[in-house]
């Protein structure tokens, strides 16, 4: 189970994580990284979008960067397979996301979506795939 403040729960972050982050894919899976540095150039963007929709710049947005600890979110699809497998399908990512967190730089947000063929792959093989793409996307 992932620590509370290690969940990424908000649509409106996931969303932000998935068009402004760094992906990289395998066969299994896509991984989508955006660090607190890749955030910087956002920020003013979001500063004005968030004083458009009655927040004031003075407030954190979720985007802005901080020194908050990493959060992942998870994306498995009914592409996967049937309620019983894509809940095994998350279970065995965030296992294996959980003991990879401090790999992750403060502040980074991780959104890891599974693809079809990861119902079929078990844990080592879904291990090697998210390592290469968080080696990739990471560097």
């Amino acid at each position: 189970m992932l620590p509370a403040a290690n969940r990424l729960t908000r649509s409106q972050d996931f969303g932000l994580v998935v068009r402004r982050g760094r992906r990289a894919g395998r066969s299994r899976l896509v991984v989508h990284v955006l660090t607190s540095a890749a955030s910087d150039g956002a920020s003013a963007e979001q500063r004005t979008s968030a004083a458009s929709h009655g927040a004031s710049a003075g407030e954190r947005t979720s985007a802005q960067p901080t020194l908050d600890p990493s959060k992942v979110g998870f994306v498995v699809s009914k592409a996967v397979g049937n309620s019983v497998v894509r809940h095994r399908v998350s279970r065995r990512l965030r296992h294996l996301v959980r003991d990879r967190l401090d790999m992750l730089p403060s502040g980074t947000s991780l959104v890891v979506r599974a693809l079809a063929p990861s119902a079929d792959a078990d844990s080592a093989e879904l291990g090697r795939d998210l390592d290469a793409a968080l080696h990739k996307v990471l560097r």
